[in-house]
């Protein structure tokens, strides 16, 4: 069986919209993946380490975890042996408490990059490839979540093209979640159950080409 890693978010997690609610497995983005893959004849395994919140490399002042690049290295340890891990982060690199570009942004998920490929798993084990996905654009942001992300969407412009030179010069996988769906028609950041549908059978039409 090969075992592919989901290091993101809460529009990995699956919040619904202006809820504090969750989609389940099978509708949420990483659960259609794995059933598509499934259903295509591979015999994989869709892991989700997916925090609402996640930076890539930021600390959130009112809730402890948030920063990306801690126990990275240790996540890899549990789940070793990887085929892939999967990073779709940087949004809440822009939420109001952070003054970050579209480069800084990327550059945090060049950090997490770096953290995967030296991550101390067991000799023998393989250094799993990466995929690095580009969240959809922040439209603005409505909702319960508006203040948290005031201005994001003037900020995040230019994320896409970031992590892809990112992704290229570290020879990872990239793919632009943007080209599939767009973000949440309810709040502007998040996914709404049916786009996590899309990106879903996306991802997993772009990985089964590679496994």
């Amino acid at each position: 069986m090969q075992q592919i890693l989901v290091y993101a978010d809460s529009l990995s997690w699956g919040i619904i919209p202006d809820t504090r609610g969750r989609l389940p497995f099978e509708q949420r983005w990483p659960g259609v993946c794995e059933i598509a893959l499934r259903n295509a004849g591979q015999d994989v395994r869709v892991l989700e380490n997916c925090l609402n919140g996640r930076r890539t490399v930021w600390s959130d002042p009112f809730k402890d975890g948030r920063d990306g690049s801690e126990g990275l290295a240790q996540v890899m340890e549990i789940h070793a042996p990887l085929r892939m891990v999967v990073l779709m982060l940087g949004n809440n690199d822009f939420q109001c408490t952070h003054d970050n570009n579209a480069w800084l942004s990327a550059q945090g998920t060049a950090k997490l990059i770096d953290i995967i490929r030296q991550a101390p798993i067991e000799p023998g084990m393989p250094v799993p490839e990466i995929l690095v996905i580009a969240p959809p654009a922040i439209v603005r942001p409505k909702g319960a979540i508006a203040h948290k992300f005031q201005d994001a969407e003037q900020r995040w412009p230019g994320l896409k093209e970031a992590l892809c030179e990112v992704a290229s010069g570290r020879q990872c996988h990239f793919m632009d979640a943007g080209a599939v769906t767009d973000a949440s028609r309810v709040d502007g950041i998040h996914l709404d159950a049916d786009q996590h549908e899309k990106l879903g059978l996306a991802v997993a039409d772009f990985l089964q080409k590679r496994l």
